[in-house]
């Protein structure tokens, strides 16, 4: 087997949000533990240990059909403001070995090892490296793209990664479950109704064919059968920026306006740090440590970068009354910086110039949330021709 081949290295660390939340792998052993369900919709348990898993408890479960299967259920809140420092710790440990890192969600991210080794010598360097840096049991899978590593990361040991040729990608990801798309947020909602089909493997959904695949799931099918015939997209490594960060325990006292004075303490002291060097705030963070366990976490995506605190203020203030529970201590923290400068335009601006920053501000917000594809233009390539999908094609969209 050649390693060269292999580009892309998966790192699962399985159920690592419970983890957490639990206080270790400890906790967990010989147990039945799930994650409480939140105080919003639906109580739904998550994440499940696999002594809770072997008596039928699954996340996203009822908690009250979880509970009639396995009574001695231990139900811990859920943490994650201490899930998001753990896991952001994490991606700083593996881009301390020279990855440049896509996280997926906590607990499972990729790299490209392509240049690492002549870092660490060779693959098995690069992944000697990655346990070492990450000092925790974690499954390691390594393919030619993503999905491929992430199917080989499920079924790999602790101790021994799983390396997938790449001429041994189709026969692969053939006999794998279809419940391999759940990883996936577009084809995640596709595993039901492919199961009920009769459709059991990645195979089976590639022998189908694409018209009859596209025919009755739309596009989320086509990505879905592409993905089992080996096609993924390239890895989109995050921006290694500053972190800002700002917290305040507060007083017995934790009534609306008291929640909203701390707010604008934190949001001055993060505004005054020298760090930030007169960079605008673009997305932030905000979190707090609930009185009765468990940790509250809400990102806030600006819908234009801003740098006044009144503003920044005004928007943070609404998301206080999404806290479930009473607050002991606020968290602020910076997740992405904007350009630098104010946020005030110049009277000269005319309508024109006016609406296109509105856009560029809108194009610049909705890449935050969705990714740097997310907005698109649509460019002209062959007016004429009777084929429809040559006439126009989708580029990212310039500023």
């Amino acid at each position: 087997m050649s390693a060269g081949a292999c580009l892309v290295v998966c790192v699962r660390l399985p159920r690592f949000e419970l983890v957490v939340a639990a206080g270790g792998a400890e906790a967990l052993a010989g147990r039945p533990v799930a994650i409480a369900p939140t105080g919003s919709g639906a109580p739904l348990v998550g994440e499940v240990s696999g002594t809770a898993q072997a008596q039928g408890v699954r996340q996203g479960m009822a908690l009250g059909e979880a509970l009639a299967r396995c009574p001695a259920l231990v139900l811990v809140p859920g943490d994650p403001l201490k899930v998001a420092q753990t896991w952001e710790t994490t991606c700083r440990a593996l881009e301390g070995i020279g990855a440049l890192v896509e996280p997926a969600q906590p607990g499972l991210a990729y790299f490209d090892a392509v240049g690492l080794g002549s870092l660490h010598g060779d693959l098995y360097g690069v992944i000697a490296a990655s346990r070492k840096a990450l000092a925790r049991p974690a499954r390691i899978g390594v393919g030619p793209a993503r999905f491929c590593s992430l199917a080989a990361a499920l079924e790999s040991r602790s101790r021994r990664a799983r390396v997938v040729d790449a001429r041994e990608v189709r026969r692969y990801l053939a006999v794998q479950p279809v419940g391999l798309l759940e990883f996936r947020e577009q084809t995640a909602p596709l595993v039901p109704a492919l199961e009920r089909l009769g459709v059991g493997t990645l195979g089976d959904l590639a022998r189908l064919g694409a018209a009859a695949v596209a025919d009755r799931f739309g596009k989320p099918g086509t990505c879905a059968r592409q993905l089992a015939l080996g096609h993924d997209g390239p890895l989109r490594p995050r921006r290694v920026e500053d972190t800002l960060s700002e917290s305040m325990d507060l007083a017995e006292s934790n009534s609306g306006q008291a929640l909203e004075r701390t707010l604008r303490v934190l949001v001055d002291r993060l505004l005054a740090r020298p760090e930030r060097r007169g960079r605008t705030l673009r997305a932030v963070t905000l979190s707090a440590r609930l009185v009765e366990r468990g940790t509250w976490r809400e990102r806030v995506v600006f819908r234009q970068a801003l740098s006044d605190g009144h503003r920044i203020g005004l928007a943070l203030s609404l998301r206080l009354a999404l806290l479930p529970a009473p607050a002991e201590a606020l968290h602020l923290t910076v997740e992405q910086f904007g350009p630098g400068g104010g946020d005030q335009g110049t009277l000269l601006d005319g309508e024109r110039t006016a609406r296109r920053q509105r856009l560029q501000d809108a194009v610049s917000q909705v890449r935050v949330v969705a990714g740097p594809y997310a907005a698109l233009q649509a460019l002209a390539v062959e007016p004429k021709s009777r084929v429809p999908e040559r006439r126009v094609v989708f580029t990212p969209f310039q500023k």
